[in-house]
């Protein structure tokens, strides 16, 4: 297929914020697609491989302006300060391809073939002569480009498309151009897009029109799955309203979750970002082995830190570091032990355990696990239907310096990615969001050279609308009070800058942070409509996946709450 068919589409979806008018359009496109061209799927969410998959295309601003120059003819400094007056490389690229299409630039069909071609050889150059090799690549590709095509082909370099389409509206589109819209599909499909986690691999399937056929699709031991997520509760009684009686009760770790792979003898370790960390937790590959029974499994657990000498529990900001370090890692793991909290099982010796009730499952998880604290146990649980029970339970949790606690329905299925109502938290009472950077000022004086005051948003329809600002939770060096820093924050953003103006930056929404703020209010100054007073960062969350952030309907309702709350209590 022709990358200009695709690059309509994409400039299509970009002209709508109607989410029924993107999916019709989407539908359309894909009964257009043949099977050989179906890798189309991963560029429809700006990827070249499935969302577990560990190579990126990676390529940087810089190197993006570098390429554009060359196969423009066009000074790099020029490029820069279009750039820098647009705001948008993408639309640079679509600017100068345009002139030059004139002149000097020869013309040839892209396909998406191609496309796909180079941008994956990008992925694969190692060494000496690396950055030359991709500019050749990315310059190839943008010789032969027509201006609406170097827009997307550019977008899709730097990691951000803008077309505001994310998996859900793919899987209504999928719906709607192979089932006919019909609704009674609509959860089979959202069961096997969790079980793959791979678009193309469902789009092959669904093409045919046979929802049956989707049962070929199955858990792979050893390829990322996502996390199952919880809700909120009130309060104890809430949870009982909610899941009825009896329930089990769990500790809330102040951890991050880690899900684990065994086949054949090897052990792999996944994130809920999907993020393959094995090598960074030598330690937990050996407990596995010695302390948990099976040939072939998948095990969901939570991975908390404690101090060595007191064995008290340590909060999840003093183990997160451990999630990215790529050196030094037995230093590291000897400064910072974790301790597995195994506490669900999605697959055990051939068997797909997602719609095994969960009582079952966590009976499993108790028979296969030989328990060795602080290595591996399995999760400290109750099962009880008296609140006083509850209240005991959760005050130890809080005792151990964990978040709080966890209530689940016995008979609930495990549905991966989504945040279900058969599973809820309870926290102490703290206004708390999970937000995504997506811009921020550049600082002065004291904070010269720093970021220092970052732009926080949440999502709707694939779209990232800001709630608030903060420049608290920050410090120059990490303390009690301050455990993230302006130097750490500003070493993250610049590599991901994608606009430019002033002290103002615009960046990928990829950091994701825990924020703490005091209310919400309505506010014309967001495109949102909300804004956050007095928002401060707890913590940044490196193994969160950028589609855990809050929607537009969670800060709703958390001001829904908050309105309730002050004229009941005010």
């Amino acid at each position: 297929m022709r990358y200009e068919k695709l690059s309509k589409v994409y400039y299509e979806l970009s002209q709508t914020s109607k989410r029924l008018e993107k999916i019709d359009i989407l539908s359309k496109f894909l009964e257009e697609i043949p099977k050989e061209d179906s890798d189309i799927m991963y560029l429809l969410e700006g990827r070249i491989y499935p969302s577990y998959d560990e190579r990126k295309i990676g390529i940087s601003n810089q190197l993006a302006i570098k390429a554009i120059s060359k196969a423009t003819g066009t000074d790099g400094k020029k490029v820069v300060l279009h750039w820098k007056k647009t705001g948008d490389i993408g639309e640079v690229a679509k600017e100068l391809i345009k002139s030059k299409k004139q002149t000097t630039l020869a013309s040839h069909i892209l396909t998406t073939g191609k496309v796909v071609d180079n941008l994956r050889k990008l992925t694969e150059f190692e060494g000496k002569g690396t950055i030359e090799k991709k500019i050749s690549l990315i310059t190839e590709l943008l010789t032969s480009a027509s201006p609406l095509e170097a827009l997307y082909l550019v977008r899709t370099l730097i990691g951000d498309l803008r077309i505001g389409v994310q998996e859900s509206t793919i899987k209504y589109a999928i719906l709607k151009a192979f089932f006919k819209n019909n609704k009674d599909y609509e959860e089979e499909i959202q069961r096997v897009i969790d079980r793959s986690n791979d678009l193309k691999e469902v789009f092959e399937v669904a093409r045919e029109g046979k929802i049956k056929e989707f049962e070929k699709i199955d858990l792979q031991v050893g390829k990322p799955i996502k996390a199952m997520l919880a809700q909120k509760a009130k309060n104890v009684e809430d949870a009982f309203k909610h899941l009825g009686k009896p329930i089990a009760i769990e500790y809330k770790y102040d951890g991050f979750r880690l899900l684990i792979h065994k086949r054949e003898g090897k052990i792999t370790l996944f994130t809920r970002s999907l993020e393959n960390v094995t090598k960074q937790f030598p330690e937990v590959i050996n407990y596995v082995k010695e302390y948990v029974k099976g040939d072939s499994f998948i095990l969901d657990s939570e991975v908390v830190g404690y101090d060595k000498k007191t064995k008290k529990y340590t909060d999840f900001q003093a183990v997160s570091q451990r999630i990215k370090r790529k050196y030094n890692i037995e230093k590291i793991s000897e400064k910072l032990p974790v301790e597995v909290n195994v506490f669900d099982i999605l697959y055990y010796d051939g068997k797909n355990m997602l719609s095994i009730p969960f009582e079952k499952r966590a009976k499993l998880v108790r028979e296969i696990i030989k328990e060795h604290p602080y290595k591996l146990i399995s999760s400290k649980m109750k099962i009880t239907d008296d609140k006083k029970v509850v209240e005991s339970f959760y005050k130890a949790a809080l005792k151990d310096n964990q978040e709080g606690i966890m209530f689940k329905s016995l008979n609930a299925p495990y549905k991966p990615g989504r945040r279900v109502g058969n599973m809820l938290k309870l926290k102490p009472e703290t206004n708390e969001i999970d937000l995504v950077i997506t811009g921020g000022e550049w600082g002065s004086g004291k904070r010269s050279g720093w970021i220092s005051s970052f732009n926080l948003s949440c999502k709707k329809d694939g779209k990232y609308l800001e709630v608030g600002k903060v420049g608290t939770g920050i410090g120059e060096k990490i303390n009690e009070e301050n455990k993230v820093t302006f130097d750490e924050l500003t070493k993250l953003m610049t590599p991901l800058i994608i606009e430019e103006k002033g002290k103002n930056v615009k960046v990928k929404s990829k950091i994701v942070v825990t924020v703490h703020y005091q209310d919400i209010q309505k506010s014309p100054n967001y495109e949102s409509g909300w804004a956050l007073r007095f928002p401060r960062i707890a913590a940044l969350r490196p193994d969160k996946p950028i589609s855990e952030i809050a929607d537009l309907n969670e800060v709703e309702k958390d001001f829904l709450e908050q309105k309730s709350k002050n004229y009941k209590y005010g």
